[in-house]
């Protein structure tokens, strides 16, 4: 769902913002039009190839991973990472000429901040979600 969700308001983005970016909220949030080639925070520009082959590594570790019980939250943050992975690896795949070169849109700006996306919004969820359920079993194992 995460992905196909991903997809949707990409292509909207795409459709709709590239001419002109829409306030959402005056002076805290806009929808706009980007395309990254790199990664977060467009770090790394035309890193795509190794980019795409991260996400396609990150995929298999979750899914080996997800074979185990795990707390809901473990499951939670696993899912939301992959799906995320999985949401720009298709803009990787179909936007660019050659394997793992496409740039992946974003169109999410608030103030601050680089534009990001859904795909980038569920990998920070999904790893600070990580983080915390670490947090508690450290808690409890103390």
């Amino acid at each position: 769902a995460l992905i196909a969700l991903d997809i949707v308001t990409k292509r909207n983005a795409a459709l709709t913002y590239r001419s002109s970016e829409l306030t959402v909220i005056p002076r805290m949030l806009w929808f706009t039009f980007v395309e990254n080639s790199g990664s977060a925070f467009s770090l790394f520009r035309a890193g795509g190839q190794i980019f795409g082959v991260a996400a396609i590594v990150a995929t298999v570790f979750v899914l080996g991973t997800l074979r185990k019980p795990l707390r809901d939250i473990e499951t939670v943050a696993f899912g939301l990472i992959m799906g995320g992975a999985l949401g720009n690896l298709v803009d990787r795949v179909f936007r660019g000429e050659g394997l793992f070169d496409g740039t992946v849109i974003d169109w999410i700006r608030v103030p601050n901040f680089p534009v990001f996306n859904l795909a980038d919004s569920a990998l920070t969820v999904g790893v600070a979600l990580l983080f915390l359920a670490m947090w508690q079993e450290r808690g409890r194992s103390a």
